[in-house]
């Protein structure tokens, strides 16, 4: 049985003042906290690329984790959509050469955001399964700092950095045990890459995640045979306090199962998910737990874990 046995992160050190940064778009404190969710958001250091983060968090999961030795890697997979440098070669590679991981190793990037922590646990299990392999790390790393217009205030003020890394193996605590997935690329526009800078269609992402997701989330309890009472936690991407809360509102009775935190990093992409399980998941009494990614592609993907 393949699933996760550990997860580990890195937030870099570098972080912009959220509520400074808002009082230039004439919005002040009140408006950060209840619509955005955290007053500072994290940056890379000028020095770092992607694959840096990747690495910082891959040594801090090896840290943690004594029995996971390097050589026995055997799988590094990396969900960015902000590769190194302009994207060529994949990032995976380059951070398996500077981790000095063993070159009989398969590298491969998964080219997806919001969505695509939930992707990457299951292309990593199947993966796995099919090649017969006993370890492999999953990594989430998308620094949008290499693509904000720090004069758009519909995007400057939501994202941060972070990079996470999950262990899966045999013996894992926790197993996807159903998922389900989908994409509308009619609204590819409203999260888009132009001339270099991102550009985000706010109203548009807001409603689609708040009238999406719950669907979406139940489709999957149906696949497992469970409903939203037999689920301890909710975690859901963190795309903005305004998001989370809309999804916890109409999950009425069970809205208080939905964690929220931002970590003072900000909207950390692929990275929200795998943080909020690494915090508050991984060592809790939790026996079942629903994830939802959403955001560009437009792209959806929800699971459910169950712990082993």
């Amino acid at each position: 049985m393949i699933g996760i046995k550990s997860i580990a992160s890195y937030i870099p050190p570098g972080r912009i003042d959220n509520v400074a940064q808002a009082a230039e778009f004439e919005r002040d404190a009140a408006f950060v906290d209840a619509k955005l969710g955290t007053r500072t958001l994290s940056v890379k250091s000028d020095a770092e690329e992607t694959s840096d983060l990747c690495v910082q968090a891959v040594q801090h999961l090896l840290a943690k984790n004594p029995a996971l030795k390097p050589e026995a890697i055997e799988a590094l997979i990396v969900v960015t959509q902000n590769g190194d440098a302009e994207g060529l070669p994949h990032t995976s590679a380059i951070a398996q050469d500077k981790l000095g991981l063993p070159k009989q190793i398969a590298c491969f990037d998964v080219g997806l955001g919001c969505s695509g922590y939930v992707y990457g646990l299951a292309i990593a299990q199947g993966f796995m399964q099919a090649a017969g392999l006993r370890n492999a790390v999953l990594v989430t790393a998308d620094p949008y700092s290499k693509i904000m217009d720090r004069s758009d205030r519909l995007t400057t003020l939501l994202f941060g950095d972070a990079a996470t890394a999950t262990w899966l193996g045999q013996q894992p605590q926790w197993v996807l045990t159903a998922s389900s997935y989908g994409t509308d690329g009619a609204g590819a526009e409203y999260l888009v890459t132009k001339d270099g800078h991102f550009h985000m269609n706010g109203r548009q992402v807001f409603n689609f995640a708040s009238l999406k997701i719950i669907p979406h989330m139940q489709e999957v309890l149906a696949k497992a045979g469970v409903d939203f009472a037999e689920v301890d936690a909710i975690c859901l991407h963190q795309g903005s306090a305004a998001i989370v809360d809309a999804i916890a509102k109409r999950l009425g009775e069970h809205g208080d199962k939905v964690l929220k935190d931002m970590f003072g990093a900000g909207n950390t992409v692929s990275s929200s998910i795998p943080l909020l399980l690494e915090h508050y998941v991984l060592d809790s009494d939790y026996q079942q737990v629903l994830m939802s990614g959403f955001g560009v592609g437009l792209s959806w993907a929800s699971g459910l874990l169950s712990r082993v």
